[in-house]
């Protein structure tokens, strides 16, 4: 548990992304799927993160299979991480490894620097696997039971959908609250995210 960090995922907001660094977010995930309530464009990313003071390393999440497009964006934006929330293949996380790109792939296919184990993707896929790869656990995630998701072994937090006050908007309260009950878990076993 000492080692693990923390997503902040779907990130839509400027004033949140700032607040969820300032908070100590290790890691801010941008959403490019179409279909996401908390899709964001490559210009938002870039002002986002040229505003931002650089302690949280930035993740481009994308559903799409046009490497291109992938590519194209997260060389626009300067991201730092690449994740496939779909079933990679071993050529595009290769391709991105070649680029510099840390790659985070869904658990199912092709493995990356990070596995991601996601229950809210249909899958119910939640049983962490060790590997020579990180792992990011997702799907549920709340200041509620963050303690369990803290003790699971995952190395990496991913949490989105419950720092919402409506599907898509993000609330700073939520992500605060959010945060005290780390901290509050942290204290609570001894030991230090």
């Amino acid at each position: 548990m000492s080692t693990t960090k923390i997503k902040i995922c779907g990130v839509n907001d400027t004033d949140f992304a700032a607040e969820a660094e300032r908070l100590g977010a290790d890691y801010l995930g941008f959403v490019f799927a179409e279909s996401s309530p908390r899709q964001v464009t490559a210009d938002f990313v870039c002002k986002t993160m040229h505003r931002l003071k650089g302690t949280s390393r930035c993740v481009g999440v994308f559903t799409t299979g046009n490497m291109l497009e992938v590519v194209s964006v997260a060389g626009m934006c300067g991201l730092h991480i690449v994740q496939l929330h779909r079933r990679a293949k071993g050529a595009e996380v290769a391709m991105l490894k070649a680029l510099g790109y840390e790659v985070w792939t869904l658990a199912g296919g092709a493995e990356g620097d990070a596995l991601l184990f996601d229950s809210s993707h249909g899958d119910g896929e939640r049983t962490l696997r060790k590997g020579p790869f990180k792992s990011v656990l997702a799907g549920g995630i709340s200041a509620a039971n963050i303690g369990a998701a803290l003790a699971s072994g995952a190395d990496v937090i991913d949490v989105s959908g419950s720092l919402e006050s409506s599907r898509g908007v993000k609330s700073i309260e939520r992500l605060k609250e959010f945060f005290d009950a780390v901290e509050f878990a942290k204290r609570k076993v001894g030991g230090k995210c």
